[in-house]
């Protein structure tokens, strides 16, 4: 099956770490004489936008646990200062499961915003 490109609107950080984007189906019946599995994401990009043109603002992206932060569980930015009207851009490929969640977080709540971009695609 191929793949399908996604591109995940822009999302605010909130000053916790919070949920960004997971890929988790509530329904796997498909059509008659298929079985579904959950999808799974290929993040090819992602990037950070500090909307402040005065103020850096500190930035840590996560994949893992439902809202989680976990050190160790870093993802793209760690801790990075992001300078004042700027962005950032990570571009790799990772593959995120169902059961993956990419979180994140900024130092002020609504200052910095993400978009990621990839594909979708099952497993039969």
């Amino acid at each position: 099956m191929q793949n399908t490109p996604f591109n995940m609107e822009p999302a605010a950080l909130a000053s916790a770490a919070g949920n960004i984007l997971n890929c988790t189906i509530a329904s796997l019946s498909g059509p008659i004489g298929i079985t579904l599995s959950q999808p799974y994401l290929l993040v090819r990009h992602m990037r950070i936008t500090n909307n402040d043109t005065a103020n850096p603002h500190v930035v840590t992206i996560y994949k893992g646990a439902n809202g989680g932060s976990a050190v160790g569980t870093e993802f793209g930015w760690a801790g990075y200062s992001l300078p004042a009207g700027s962005f950032s851009d990570w571009v790799g490929y990772a593959k995120i499961q169902s059961t993956d969640y990419i979180t994140g977080k900024a130092d002020t709540a609504n200052k910095v915003t993400i978009t990621i971009e990839g594909e979708v695609g099952f497993s039969l």
